[in-house]
């Protein structure tokens, strides 16, 4: 977070050079916003503020925040998410008091958000945009900032392990349906394969979240 307060400042000129302390976050006024999508939060001990002499403030505090999102997983295993983080602060009304603005651009967040991500889990990160605009309240509008984050799920291994046994357990059943087999085996065969598909499915509703208003096509076939 970057603010200006005019009435913090000096000539370094002054005091020895020096163009910027750090002191406590609670020194001096600062914005308070929180993310609308939380579900949990572990708190930064990192609250200090570096305050430059012509009066910018500079506040970073890395945490983890858990947050909610709708998926849509009717696509499974090839399936992209979108999830919304969005910040806002309903202390300062936006019009005469309090407005976000994003700094940087979506392309060089785009990029230090790639460096961060951990690419090597079941997600791959594939892109970030954001909206900026004034949410209508009651008592006011106040200012928000909305981070869109793409996410498309890595199929490799639902393929390996789900769907390439299901055709084959669906190949094998047309095969002994159509067979020289007599009805006995036909009839063992059958069973053996309802088995087998009712394992797939079990293992298909635990991977899969429950939160889905349409369920995956495989789940549905």
């Amino acid at each position: 977070q970057e603010w200006e307060n005019s009435f913090v400042t000096w000539d370094p000129r002054d005091f020895c050079n020096i163009s910027q302390v750090v002191l406590p976050m609670e020194t001096y006024w600062s914005p308070h916003i929180l993310i609308l999508e939380r579900v949990n939060r572990q708190n930064s001990n990192f609250d200090y503020v570096t305050i430059r002499h012509n009066g910018s403030f500079v506040s970073t505090q890395p945490f983890q925040v858990t947050l909610t999102c709708s998926l849509m997983i009717l696509k499974f295993p090839f399936d992209t998410q979108t999830c919304n983080v969005s910040v806002a602060s309903f202390l300062h009304p936006a019009v005469t008091e309090f407005v976000m603005r994003t700094k940087r651009t979506e392309a060089a967040m785009m990029k230090d958000s790639q460096s961060y991500f951990l690419t090597d889990g079941e997600w791959k990160f594939t892109n970030l945009s954001t909206i900026e605009y004034t949410e209508q309240l009651d008592h006011g509008e106040f200012s928000v900032i909305t981070y869109k984050v793409s996410m498309e799920r890595r199929p490799t291994l639902y393929i390996l392990n789900l769907i390439l046994p299901t055709c084959a357990l669906y190949l094998l059943d047309m095969a002994v349906l159509f067979g020289p087999s007599s009805l006995e085996e036909k009839i063992s065969f059958q069973i053996a394969i309802i088995l087998g598909s009712s394992m797939l499915a079990v293992i298909l509703n635990n991977i899969l979240p429950t939160s889905s208003n349409k369920p995956p096509i495989i789940g549905t076939r």
